[in-house]
């Protein structure tokens, strides 16, 4: 969230409004009461579009801060980012900021150049999306060798390429420098600081901050993996982060008219193969309960506890489990396979497996002596769990 990437920003040096983070309004209250000024109350949710669906308020004493507070929190906001809604939760007040000028920068991965790429324009704002749309040539982009790393003349030549006003030149190489150390440092896979504000008396500032993080890289910073365990977005997310998945490694799906129910669980190693295993699913004829990726590496207690969450899902009649041998060793997957069926109560379903790559010939001798039968190919596995999801021997 926000807060959570604005403190990231400042462990790297890149500055950011006065605030803090709450989760009640009393909370708010106290704050503003403490720090007379005009402040800004901003609903921390996994979103974009906060602004526009009413989720940003201002306050200029305590007790306006505390009715705001009161509204914001417990409300849905929806977006064109999510339709549905999120509810807010908490909300970060800051300082309200006297703005000269809006801008945007980005760090993000070209997989066509598989380089980190920055983007910079000077139309930033809550309309950036459409400025990429009317008028690209607004946009600046830069692409950083990684072996070379940041040089500060890259900074310099993106302020003039984007035609930043004067008052950001000075600050931009530094500022940018640091994003740049946060995005390589970090594992990200985006930062994102929109809108960069030029204050009318001459600070450079990150007024909104987005940091998407790579699950894998996790590992370095355990303080802040922890986050994920402490305000996981969803129910879907939180259950994931409790067996030691990633956020996004685990989502079910909703039921739809007139489509096929969605009553096959699925299990895969890999993000890419989790969409194809849930597409073989469809094109038999069938419907997926769920995605899970259980990324690579995955050893026996993880298939284990993947096993018995995606079964906890009572509209699940079959699971499909795909696993490819690359990081991930068959043999652990047909060992915590075998594990997982072998306590009484887990609930057990019929179970197609495809077992291919690293150890596949031993994950599958596991699986035989087990009583199993792996199949061979995914289109074959998706026919034949879609069957037996839908009560055929």
């Amino acid at each position: 969230m926000e807060y959570q990437g604005k403190d990231l920003f400042r462990r790297v040096g890149i500055p950011t409004p006065n605030g803090v983070y709450a989760t009640s309004a009393a909370e708010v209250r106290d704050y503003i009461a403490a720090h007379p000024g005009s402040w800004v109350l901003k609903s921390q949710v996994m979103m974009g579009g906060r602004g526009k669906a009413g989720g940003i308020k201002f306050a200029d004493d305590a007790a306006t801060g505390e009715t705001l507070a009161r509204e914001l929190i417990g409300k849905v906001l929806k977006s064109i980012q999510n339709p549905e809604g999120e509810e807010v939760r908490s909300l970060l007040v800051e300082e309200k900021v006297a703005i000269a000028s809006e801008a945007y920068v980005s760090i993000t991965i070209d997989r066509a150049t598989k380089k980190p790429v920055v983007i910079v324009t000077s139309q930033g704002g809550m309309d950036v999306e459409e400025v990429a749309e009317a008028h690209p040539e607004a946009i600046s982009k830069y692409w950083i060798d990684p072996a070379a790393g940041y040089s500060p003349f890259i900074g310099r030549q993106l302020a003039f390429a984007a035609k930043l006003p004067v008052g950001y030149r000075k600050a931009f190489p530094g500022l940018l420098g640091a994003l740049y150390t946060l995005f390589m440092d970090y594992g990200a896979n985006l930062v994102e600081i929109n809108p960069l504000v030029l204050t009318k008396d001459g600070r450079v500032i990150a007024s909104d901050a987005k940091v998407d993080l790579d699950d894998n890289g996790l590992y370095k910073h355990p303080d802040v993996a922890d986050w994920n365990k402490k305000q996981p977005a969803d129910a879907d997310q939180a259950a994931a982060v409790a067996i030691g998945l990633g956020m996004s490694n685990y989502a079910r799906f909703d039921d739809e008219p007139g489509a096929a129910p969605k009553n096959v669980g699925t299990i895969a190693n890999g993000a890419g193969l989790g969409m194809g295993t849930m597409d073989a699913v469809k094109n038999a004829g069938g419907g997926a309960a769920n995605f899970l990726d259980i990324g690579g590496g995955a050893q026996a207690e993880l298939v284990k506890k993947s096993y018995e969450l995606v079964t906890s899902d009572p509209r699940v009649t079959a699971m499909f489990i795909n696993i490819f041998g690359g990081i991930t060793r068959g043999d652990q997957v047909a060992k915590g396979i075998v594990e997982a069926l072998a306590g009484g109560d887990v609930r057990k379903v019929p179970l197609v497996i495809r077992l291919t790559g690293t150890n596949a010939d031993e994950g599958r001798k596991i699986l035989a002596d087990a009583g199993f039968v792996p199949v061979e190919t995914m289109d074959e596995g998706a026919a034949k769990v879609v069957a037996l999801a839908n009560g055929a021997n």
